[in-house]
């Protein structure tokens, strides 16, 4: 399933355009974006749009669920695993339970944000990935 926007060009770097569009629901949920209700993202310009242009461009569903599992999921999924193995390192020095798993989950969760930042490079480079402008409006 594809989700459709609306936006203005306000750059072209070859065949990825910098689009400013309005913010939808979703995002007063998240806040993760800047600004109150604009975000500019890149975007593959597959119809040769010009900055200034009203431009229409889609967005695939299922990357944005994998992009939340990754930002939301994997973070909590690390921390747990941080703390079980915390858990066990205490067992195994017969030391106190609450300090090695509380230790363990911020490890994990450390180790997460750089998985996350490591992921977001990937995406951001792949120009496969991208949101796509459809057309140019009026």
């Amino acid at each position: 399933m594809k989700q459709q926007e609306i936006g203005i060009v306000i750059e072209v770097n070859g065949n990825v355009a910098k689009v400013k569009a309005a913010r939808h629901g979703d995002c007063d949920n998240c806040g993760a974006c800047p600004g109150d209700s604009a975000i500019v993202m890149d975007v593959r310009n597959a119809v040769s749009a010009k900055p200034g242009q009203k431009v229409a461009f889609e967005m695939h569903s299922a990357s944005m669920v994998l992009a939340a599992f990754v930002v939301y999921a994997i973070p909590l999924f690390a921390a747990a695993a941080g703390a079980v193995i915390g858990w066990l390192i205490a067992n195994q020095l017969g030391q106190s339970l609450v300090g090695f798993q509380v230790g363990g989950g911020i490890i994990g969760f450390g180790l997460s944000l750089v998985v996350i930042k490591l992921y977001d490079r990937a995406i951001k480079n792949n120009v496969k990935t991208l949101p796509v402008i459809t057309k140019i409006l009026n």
